[in-house]
């Protein structure tokens, strides 16, 4: 009989392990243009060997002439039957060269007593003419200079003030007892992110230990604040509450919505009409008033999530031709410090430092390779791009075409999964506008006649179909799809309503306007 206990068992088996090396170069393809920079910065902090090239340029180029010396004189310096593990992109970093001007070193200048009570006399009477200048006329220029800072300081603050910041301030300024405060400030705390209030008070003063009294008088509270429907329990209270703030209690737009809300939400004007006794014409100015209003007082203050975008290319007509150009505004040009060169060339070093510094270097033309691969695939992207879709730059988003990652890759000859990399969050600039790399690959289908139609081309056509409807007879989406097929495109119904949810255009009933 078997006995249960622990042992020990040595068994191997294979993994599939990223090089730190691979990860960063990796990395390096993925992050687009904006996030480079910061990438290549916190490289230049960890690897002392290398440096950012001084100078207006900010192109990407390839390792200096003295850095191909460097790898040489690295080789030289290695121990026997040491061999280099840098991979191909090494070599991409090497393949130009180009001179550079050999760096003079000063000599040393010794200072005695005497020359530092010099410079002692020269600081102070240099002091002294600065603050008489100041005095004399100065300080207005320097407080101007110092205002327009502050002001610039300012002005480029972008956080905005959230709900709850905005609704606290006010509460700061609310004549409350210490039990309503502590309601109101928990009711802030559970509001939606469109102002709502979902939950009930008896539930929220369970939760809180608070009593229930407090939060009675704090929801009233907190419905007087700015803005106005704030507190709410749903969207009709909230429009209610946005009607007796005007004094319009009583007005149609406030009857519609606080007795026949069903009705207005499905737009049904004639049934709205006929309950109330009175005109269609009259309902739209009702709906048009109650529209007026904010539905979700809340989402004025959410977070902007609005981000700056810089494209990673640009494609653009230069005469009778289409050009490519790379953005490298942002990217710093590097290479291997001399003086690390130079100190590998002294020989002055133990083993365990020249380890250290071939190790560093190595790290440092990876990196550069794998820069300048980076933009060499997003180049070859964006040119086979230019390729396919040629009708997209020349026509227009109508004329864009299916095109998938694995063409490209093909084409480009790499791996599908490193163009999905190289695409990731980068931007392509055209004549058009600026579109995401990933809107250039999409599936299709294919017409009748037998050409090929992306799915955002169908996309774009459904909307210009509903755009030119009649608003008193809206297109179905059964007769949309009898509209596509006399363009040759043939697509099932519930297509064309998936299409249309994500253009975000409401169903017939709902477009309907008499």
């Amino acid at each position: 009989m078997a006995t249960q206990g622990l042992h020990q068992v040595q068994k191997q088996t294979q993994s599939l392990v990223l090089a730190p090396q691979l990860r960063q170069s990796l990395k390096i393809l993925q992050v687009p243009t904006l996030d480079l920079r910061t990438t290549i910065l916190e490289e230049l902090q960890t690897n002392p060997v290398l440096e950012e090239l001084p100078g207006g340029e900010v192109s990407i180029e390839a390792e200096t002439e003295a850095s191909q010396n460097e790898g040489k004189e690295t080789e030289t310096n290695s121990e026997p039957g040491e061999v280099d593990s840098t991979p191909d992109l090494q070599e991409a970093s090497e393949s130009s060269q180009s001179e550079e001007e050999p760096v003079e070193v000063a000599e040393e200048i010794e200072f005695g007593e005497d020359e530092f009570a010099i410079l002692r006399e020269m600081e102070e009477d240099l002091r002294e003419h600065f603050s008489q200048e100041y005095d004399e006329g100065n300080r207005s220029r320097n407080n101007a200079e110092a205002d327009q800072k502050r002001k610039f300081f300012f002005d480029s603050i972008v956080s905005e003030t959230s709900l709850q910041e905005h609704l606290m301030d006010q509460l700061k300024l609310a004549d409350v007892t210490a039990g309503e405060h502590a309601a109101v400030e928990y009711l802030i705390g559970s509001l939606d992110e469109n102002g709502f209030l979902g939950s009930e008070l008896s539930d929220l003063s369970l939760a809180s230990g608070l009593p229930l009294k407090d939060f009675q008088f704090g929801l009233e509270i907190l419905c007087s604040f700015d803005p106005v429907g704030i507190g709410s329990k749903d969207l009709q209270d909230c429009l209610l509450r946005q009607f007796a703030f005007k004094g319009q209690e009583e007005s149609v737009g406030a009857t519609i919505v606080r007795n026949h809300f069903t009705l207005l939400f499905r737009r049904r004007v004639p049934e709205l009409a006929r309950k109330l006794s009175l005109t269609t014409d009259a309902i739209h100015e009702a709906i048009k008033e109650i529209s007026a209003l904010d539905p979700a007082p809340g989402r004025r203050f959410t977070a902007d999530e609005n981000q700056t975008i810089a494209p990673d290319a640009y494609i653009e007509r230069v005469g009778s031709e289409w050009v490519i150009t790379l953005n490298d505004e942002f990217i710093p040009r590097l290479r291997i410090s001399r003086a690390y060169k130079d100190l590998m060339a002294k020989g002055k070093l133990d083993s365990k430092e020249k380890e250290y510094l071939k190790n560093q270097i190595r790290s440092g033309k990876f990196l550069i390779g794998s820069i300048e691969q980076r933009q060499k695939t997003i180049e070859r992207i964006a040119r086979s791009i230019l390729e396919f879709q040629s009708d997209f730059f020349e026509n227009g988003v109508g004329s864009l075409k299916p095109l998938t990652m694995a063409t490209v890759a093909k084409e480009i000859g790499v791996h599908e999964t490193t163009v999905s990399r190289a695409i990731a969050n980068k931007y392509l600039s055209t004549p058009h506008g600026l579109f995401e790399f990933k809107y250039f690959f999409t599936p299709g289908y294919q017409a009748t006649d037998g050409k090929l139609v992306s799915n955002t081309s169908v996309k774009e056509t459904i909307a210009e179909l509903i755009s030119q409807e009649d608003p008193s007879k809206p297109l179905s989406d059964r007769e949309i799809v009898d509209l596509l097929k006399e363009r040759d495109i043939k697509i099932a119904r519930r297509t064309v309503a998936k299409y249309r949810e994500e253009l975000g255009i409401l169903p017939t009933n709902l477009r309907r306007r008499y």
